[in-house]
C-alpha cells in the first residue's frame, strides 16, 4: 500500500471533509522553503507549513540544538520541578518582549495560549471579587479551536456546533481603513453595556480571515480605551509573531502595549510544539496569595518541554542573524513590487502586504465561501503546479519561510498571476 492509502484507511485530517476531499499529499521529505512528495513531485511551501517554518524545513542548526538537548534532558516535569532550557528562553523573551511583560506561562499550542490567556483574565477579576465574564473579541476573529479560544472566534463554521456552549463574547467590527471611528465607539458601547473582563486581538492581521489589515494607530486607540476602563488586553502573537510582519512581533508597531501576549507556531521553527502566555507583573500580581484557591490552575504534561526550549532559543538566534533580517526585508521588498504589478488588474479587488504577509483578493461572480469552489479550483491549481498555497474563499496569501529564494519567490508570484487569468 502507498501512504496515502494507508492514510485513508487510518488518519483523521484536521479541516478535511474527508468525503469530499482530496486524498492528502504524502510528503517525504524537505529541505529549506521545499518539499518533495512519495513520488518525488517538488513543491514551494509557500505558507510555511501554516505559518510556523519561518526558517526552512530539516533546518540543521535547529536539529543540532535539539539533538544536543535531547542527550542531556529530554523532558522533566513542571509542577515543582524547573531546568536551565525554560529560564534561558524566558530571559530571551524578556529582551525582546514589549518591556511590560514580566511573566511567562508555558503551553503546549496556540490554542491553548489563547485558552490560558482568557483564563488568567476571567480569573484576575474573580481573585479580585469583581463580577467580569465578558471577552471582547473582533468580527471573524480566529483565535483556536479549544473551547475559550474556540468562542473568542468569530468564523461562524468552525463554532457553530458549539454555539449556546461558550462563554460571554461580544465581538466588535475590525478598525479596517475607513471603518475606525466605528470599531472604537462599538469597543466603548460594549464595555458600557458588558461586565467585560478583557479585549483579545490579533495584531494588525487577521490571518484566517484572509490576512485582513488594519493600522497600529487605530490598535493603540482599542488598547487605551480598555486601559481607561481596566479592562484587561490580550494580543494574539500566534500568528503574527517572529518576524511575519516585519518586526518581531506585531506589537512593535503599536504604541500601547498589551496585558498579555500568546505565542506559538514560529516559536520554536515548526519543529516542536510549543506555546507560551505572557504576562505582566499586575496580572500575575492577582494570583499571587496566601489563598491556594487564587493560583491559576492550568498546566501540562509537555508544560516546558527542555526540548522544545531548545528548539526556540535556536529559532529566536536566528531570527535576531544579520542574514535573517536582511531575508525578511528581501522578501518584503519583493511582494511590495508584486503588489504594485497586479494591484490595477481587471481581476484583483485588493493586494496587500505588511513584512513577509502579502494577499491578493480575487474578484468573483458569486458569493464565495470559505471552503467554496473558487477556493478548490485555486489551492487544485497551485497543487498541480507545485505550490502549496491555501486560499481563504476567493483570497490568495503568501506568508513564505524567510529562507525562500529569489527565483521561488518569482515562481509564486508568476502561479498566483497565472491562476488569477484562470479564474
Amino acid at each position: 500500500m502507498t501512504l496515502t492509502e494507508k492514510d485513508s484507511q487510518y488518519l483523521w485530517h484536521p479541516y478535511t471533509q474527508h468525503k469530499t476531499s482530496q486524498t492528502p499529499i504524502a510528503i517525504s521529505r524537505g529541505e529549506g522553503a521545499l518539499l518533495w512528495d512519495e513520488n518525488n513531485k517538488e513543491y514551494i511551501d509557500a505558507i510555511a507549513s501554516w505559518w510556523v517554518n519561518p526558517f526552512g524545513h530539516s533546518n540543521k542548526f535547529i536539529a543540532d540544538a535539539i539533538y544536543k538537548q535531547l542527550t542531556t534532558l529530554e523532558h522533566v516535569l513542571f509542577g515543582g520541578f524547573t531546568h536551565e532550557p525554560a529560564i534561558k528562553v524566558a530571559e530571551k523573551l524578556m529582551e525582546i518582549l514589549p518591556k511590560n511583560q514580566q511573566k511567562i506561562f508555558f503551553s503546549d499550542n496556540g490554542s491553548t495560549a489563547v485558552e490560558v490567556a482568557i483564563k488568567v483574565a476571567l480569573q484576575y477579576f474573580f481573585n479580585k471579587n469583581e463580577k467580569r465574564t465578558t471577552i471582547i473579541a473582533f468580527e471573524n476573529a480566529f483565535h483556536g479551536d479549544t473551547f475559550a479560544a474556540m468562542a473568542a472566534s468569530g468564523i461562524s463554521f468552525y463554532t457553530q456546533a458549539f454555539q449556546g456552549m461558550f462563554i460571554d463574547v461580544v465581538r466588535i467590527p475590525v478598525p479596517v481603513k475607513g471603518q475606525e471611528q466605528e470599531s472604537f465607539e462599538a469597543l466603548k458601547n460594549v464595555i458600557q453595556t458588558h461586565n467585560c473582563a478583557g479585549f483579545i486581538f490579533e495584531p494588525l492581521v487577521q490571518g484566517a480571515a484572509g490576512m485582513v489589515m488594519y493600522e497600529p494607530e487605530a490598535l493603540g486607540k482599542l488598547i487605551q480605551i480598555c486601559k481607561e476602563n481596566k479592562v484587561l488586553t490580550i494580543a494574539d502573537e500566534v500568528m503574527t509573531g517572529f518576524g511575519k510582519t516585519g518586526k518581531t512581533f506585531a506589537m512593535d508597531y503599536v504604541s500601547e502595549d498589551p496585558d498579555m501576549i500568546c505565542l506559538s507556531k514560529a516559536l520554536t521553527g515548526g519543529t516542536i510544539p510549543m506555546a507560551i502566555t505572557t504576562f505582566t507583573q499586575d496580572v500575575f500580581d492577582a494570583f499571587y496569595d496566601d489563598d491556594i484557591n487564587k493560583a491559576l490552575f492550568h498546566g501540562h504534561t509537555f508544560t516546558a518541554n527542555p526540548t522544545g526550549c531548545a528548539a526556540a532559543l535556536a529559532s529566536i538566534d536566528l531570527l535576531q542573524t544579520r542574514e535573517m533580517q536582511a531575508n525578511i526585508e528581501r522578501i518584503n521588498r519583493s511582494h511590495l513590487q508584486f503588489q504594485k504589478k497586479i494591484e490595477n488588474h481587471s481581476k484583483v479587488i485588493t493586494a496587500r502586504t505588511l513584512g513577509v504577509i502579502f494577499a491578493v483578493e480575487i474578484k468573483s461572480y458569486a458569493e464565495e465561501s470559505y471552503y467554496g469552489s473558487m477556493r478548490t479550483k485555486l489551492y487544485n491549481f497551485f497543487i498541480d503546479k507545485g505550490v502549496i498555497l491555501r486560499p481563504v474563499g476567493n483570497i490568495v496569501y503568501i506568508l513564505p519561510p524567510y529562507i525562500m529564494t529569489d527565483d521561488q519567490l518569482q515562481k509564486v508570484y508568476k502561479t498566483i498571476e497565472e491562476a488569477i487569468e484562470m479564474v
